[in-house]
């Protein structure tokens, strides 16, 4: 079981969100500082920040294999849209290993978004 950091589509109540079907909610969770999220039109994208005070809110899921595949064809990874990496939590998450997706590609003309999604 892998324990994945979601923060846009994929979070409860949004469209994506039937992927994480079957799956375990273990709550709602911050990064530490070190990341912020842009507007990529319909979703954000997570990047990592050098502002200070810069995080990022949204949920901890604990998925099994099958739903982490889904989740990196979803996420293009094997495109080079999203890479799936390991990512820090506060309290009281600190201690679980995390991986979330960032975005990879160019942020011109893209609108920071700050900590959460929607804005």
């Amino acid at each position: 079981m892998t324990h994945v950091f979601v923060y846009g589509t994929l979070k409860t109540g949004f469209e994506n969100h039937h992927f994480l079907a079957g799956q375990r909610l273990l709550g709602a969770a911050n990064t530490v500082e070190g990341y912020t999220l842009f507007s990529l039109g319909d979703y954000p994208g997570m990047v990592r920040s050098s502002e200070p005070g810069r995080q990022v809110l949204g949920e901890l899921w604990e998925v099994d294999d099958a739903c982490l595949a889904a989740l990196d064809e979803l996420e293009g990874v094997a495109e080079g849209l999203f890479a799936r990496v390991p990512v820090a939590l506060q309290p009281p998450f600190a201690s679980e290993g995390a991986e979330a997706y960032l975005y990879l590609r160019s942020l011109a003309g893209r609108r920071e978004l700050g900590p959460a999604w929607p804005a």
